[in-house]
């Protein structure tokens, strides 16, 4: 019974998850911010679906828990906004490891270190399963974007180089995605969404 109170302590943590809120926001709900538990069940239904770009063989099922875990750190570290000052990213990764150590702390020893290791993993993007997750996580916001008029990029006077950088994972694991990707950054450099810099 100690195992399962440990997953349950564990769920029930979770739920904090859904008070961790994105710079991204939700156009067809009045334009209200994303939260993180809301972005992670989004990617994770992506990735099933356009897996089959990948030009590698990627495992789904690992890339979708990749993605249901990748933010739950979120809920001690908090979110920081994918453009933020390099400071500020550099500062965050300790904070999140702190996170993912506290919070999948929670599980039975073995859980635990199987979700750090797939954690971990997804942070280093190395495997393929890793890169396709990782570009998921990526491209999702890009979308989103798109469809907001430029939504937290114009906000936050972000520029194409900046996007091109945060998305190039696609560049040679899944050709198509990564053209889509570059034909939308260049529209939104044109529709005034991205700095051309």
């Amino acid at each position: 019974m100690q195992d399962l109170e440990q997953q349950l302590n564990f769920i029930l943590e979770l739920d904090r998850l859904k008070a961790v809120y994105r710079q991204v926001t939700v156009k067809s709900d009045d334009n209200r911010r994303e939260n993180s538990a809301e972005h992670s069940w989004h990617i994770a239904l992506m990735a099933q679906t356009l897996n089959g770009y990948a030009s590698e063989p990627v495992n789904v099922a690992r890339v979708t828990i990749m993605l249901l875990i990748h933010d739950i750190v979120e809920i001690d570290a908090g979110d920081t906004f994918a453009f933020a000052k390099q400071s500020e990213l550099d500062a965050q990764e300790a904070k999140e490891l702190a996170a993912a150590k506290r919070i999948f702390g929670l599980l039975p020893e073995q859980q635990y270190q199987e979700t750090l290791n797939l954690w971990l993993e997804f942070e280093e993007a190395e495997t393929n399963d890793a890169k396709f997750a990782k570009a998921m996580d990526r491209v999702l916001p890009l979308l989103q974007n798109m469809k907001n008029n430029g939504g937290s990029w114009a906000k936050h006077n972000v520029s194409k180089s900046e996007v091109i950088a945060r998305n190039n994972l696609l560049d040679g694991l899944a050709p198509k995605l990564w053209t889509y990707v570059t034909e939308q950054i260049d529209l939104a450099v044109e529709n005034g969404w991205l700095r051309n810099a």
